[in-house]
């Protein structure tokens, strides 16, 4: 499987989580930052929790257009969830206002593992694809 086709499962997947966990929050409760809601019964999310998931689609949907967009954004979504998985170790709230704690924490370092582990291997030992364009360059 190719790292730009990771990217772009990876930022359908957050939007889909991110639309049920605006559906899980209730139009009452979605609009209140301060309120939390829980995904599957498991995973705490609020409003902002939602739109950082989303928003971490888009951007793997944008990013999974080219191999180099992709392999920075694999890194840099896998550098994201270590760091929220260490915070959540640390505080179940981000800021005060994005619920990190419980199931949350091991879900961040599942995400940070694959999605770091993709980036690292499409970067370091997947062979890059040539295209019938840089092909004729190249034999030229």
């Amino acid at each position: 499987m190719s790292i730009q086709r990771i990217a772009t499962i990876f930022g359908v997947v957050f939007i889909a989580v991110g639309a049920l966990g605006f559906v899980a929050s209730g139009a009452e409760h979605s609009m209140s930052m301060g309120s939390t809601s829980m995904l599957l019964g498991l995973f705490p999310v609020n409003v902002v929790h939602n739109a950082v998931h989303v928003t971490f689609g888009v951007w793997g949907l944008f990013a999974g257009r080219a191999r180099g967009s992709a392999v920075v954004y694999a890194l840099g979504s896998g550098a994201a969830y270590l760091v929220l998985a260490i915070v959540g170790l640390l505080s179940p709230m981000l800021f005060g206002m994005v619920p990190i704690g419980g199931y949350d924490i091991l879900l961040h370092l599942v995400l940070a593992v694959v999605l770091a582990g993709a980036g690292f291997w499409a970067a370091w030992f997947a062979p890059q694809q040539v295209s019938g364009a840089n092909k004729a360059k190249r034999a030229a």
